[in-house]
């Protein structure tokens, strides 16, 4: 029963966070110049598991009850990404991502840090889907059994993150080309636009 529970928490978190998101495309290019991978993969897990723990406590509640927080991340999650689309829309016209050392001052373990952060917290949408759905399904199950629900929910994250940072290398014989990088780059500005202006469109609530 308790391996169950484990799985459906799994398969529940690997669901919402799977699917192709700003973070994601983030975690991608990162893995790609393996540029402080370790330390995105460890913000992007432990904010991961913050968040639903969160939820499976019952804090995804509050969440609800504060519409005024999720609108302020809702403007602020949409100037962010329509920034770093703009970024990228210039990185892909000037052709100047590649597979190189970084250069001085260029992508700090600072900055990326930074970067990372809001990718993972400005995002209206992640509080819904990790605090208030997965707290919310993990109360279909007794409360015995329902931090087994978290710990699966959580592995899923650790799984994704570790392996998209990690085996984003594996496609790096693509990605010696600068043309490839061009490509990835303009896909980046026209999703983090996108997103940008669905965030600006719709209410997260």
């Amino acid at each position: 029963m308790s391996l169950h529970v484990a799985a459906s928490g799994f398969a529940a978190s690997a669901g919402l966070i799977i699917a192709i998101g700003a973070q994601n495309a983030f975690v991608l290019r990162q893995g790609l110049q393996r540029r402080h991978i370790g330390l995105v993969v460890a913000v992007c897990m432990f904010g991961d598991i913050a968040l639903i723990l969160c939820g499976i406590a019952g804090i995804g509640t509050l969440v609800l009850a504060w519409p005024g927080l999720l609108q302020a991340l809702r403007f602020g999650g949409a100037a962010f990404l329509a920034a770093y689309g703009f970024l990228a829309a210039r990185r892909a016209w000037l052709g100047t991502s590649a597979l190189k050392p970084a250069e001085a001052g260029e992508s700090t373990w600072r900055r990326v840090l930074v970067t990372c952060l809001a990718f993972t917290f400005l995002n209206p949408h992640v509080y819904l889907d990790t605090m208030v759905l997965l707290g919310s399904i993990a109360t279909q199950y007794p409360p015995s059994t329902r931090w087994t629900f978290a710990i699966g929910a959580c592995s899923a994250s650790i799984v994704w993150f570790a392996s998209l940072g990690y085996g984003a290398r594996l496609l790096q014989p693509v990605f010696r080309k600068r043309m490839a990088w061009r490509v990835l780059d303009g896909f980046i500005a026209a999703f983090m636009l996108t997103i940008s202006v669905v965030l600006l469109m719709r209410s997260p609530v």
